[in-house]
């Protein structure tokens, strides 16, 4: 999967205001609404806090990547928020997270879904790269820095 063919500058936020999971995740929604990628915001925000309720997708290292599988998008989307502010997203390593990853896949295809959450948690492992996320001002940066 290439992460350039579902990332593109409309889907990057470099300022999230959110202070907590549910205002992240639904700012996060309203980014792919704008970007014409979720046709019914609320049908999305309930599968992605359902999802959620399972198992939260906060990781380590200050990454959490929501994500869910719904009706509301034809094919897999994401976006990539970065808050300037941790927020407790109830993860792995109980530390707040600032970057935040969430894809929406459509409910009858699994591989693309799991093909582009092992490539993003692979990219995180990555000390240098997380901290270049961090430090960027620029959106197609973002992009690169998740690319290379």
């Amino acid at each position: 999967m290439n992460l350039r063919d579902v990332l593109t500058v409309d889907t990057v936020s470099l300022h999230l205001k959110g202070t907590t999971k549910e205002e992240i995740i639904s700012e996060m929604l309203d980014i792919l609404v704008a970007a014409g990628k979720v046709t019914d915001k609320k049908v999305a925000l309930a599968c992605v806090l359902e999802r959620e309720l399972k198992m939260s997708t906060g990781m380590k290292h200050g990454i959490a990547i929501p994500h869910g599988k719904t009706d509301t998008v034809k094919d897999l989307v994401a976006c990539i928020g970065i808050s300037d502010n941790p927020v407790d997203f109830d993860s792995l390593d109980k530390e707040p997270c600032r970057i935040f990853v969430m894809t929406l896949s459509p409910v009858n295809k699994t591989g693309p879904h799991l093909q582009f959450l092992a490539e993003v948690s692979l990219l995180f492992k990555s000390p240098e790269k997380r901290q270049e996320i961090l430090n960027t001002g620029d959106k197609e940066k973002v992009i690169d820095i998740l690319t290379t």
